[in-house]
This record gives C-alpha cells, structure tokens and sequence, in this order.
C-alpha cells in the first residue's frame, strides 16, 4: 500500500493506495488543513510593466502558456506581426500586434502561465 496526501480546494486529504488487482482504495481520513504553500504560477503576481511601457496593450486571446517570445523591447511591429506565441491545448496561437509600433515592454517570460484577457506585452 502507498500513502498519498491530496489537496483539493485547500483541503489536504490522506489516502492510502493499494497495488495489486484488488482495485480497492481505503476511504480517506478525515480531513485536514493544508500547509500554506507558494502560490502558483498562474496566481503570481502580475510583473510590474518597463518604465517605458506603452499605452496599447497586447493581450492573450486565450489562456495557455506562454512558448514563445517573437519579439524584443524596442522592436518595431506592423499590425498583425507575431509578438508572443502561447500554446494552448497542444496548439501554438500567436499574439499580433494590434497596430503599427514599437514594443515598450514584455510582461512575460516563456513557460509562464497565462489568462484569456492577460496583458503580455505592451507597444508605443
């Protein structure tokens, strides 16, 4: 048998696994509060934008994580350029820029996990 402590909405259970065909799991212990831990990537908070951040803002269309950095500070776009690429159920889903510009700042870094309606970067 393996023990196993399982979180679920904060709650910390403690269950016990049995191997073998029998396929029975032992009922779980009552329950008991979890440790505070460090939060998760999702829930970090927000980096702070450049100093020289832009006004327009480049949003994530869907939530995912972030695979790819297309472009660097002070980069000049046109409408429609790549920006970042997300990945999100297993497809890679660029980021455009919304108009002509310069990009001010990269809110991100790859393997970040992002939320539909995240600002990932910024432009001038």
């Amino acid at each position: 048998m393996k023990n196993y402590t399982i979180t679920v909405n904060g709650t910390a259970y403690d269950v016990t696994v049995e191997e073998g065909g029998a396929g029975s799991v032992a009922a779980p212990a009552a329950p008991k509060k979890a440790a505070p831990k460090a939060a998760a990537p999702a829930a970090a908070p927000k980096k702070a934008a450049a100093a020289g951040a832009g006004s327009v803002k480049i949003e994530a269309g869907a939530a995912g994580k972030v695979f790819k950095i297309e472009k660097k500070v002070g980069d000049a776009v046109k409408r429609g350029d790549a920006v970042i690429t997300i990945e999100a159920m297993k497809m890679e889903i660029p980021i455009v820029a919304p108009q002509d510009g310069t990009v001010a700042s990269i809110d991100c870094t790859v393997g970040d996990a992002c939320e539909a309606g995240q600002v990932l970067a910024t432009l001038n």
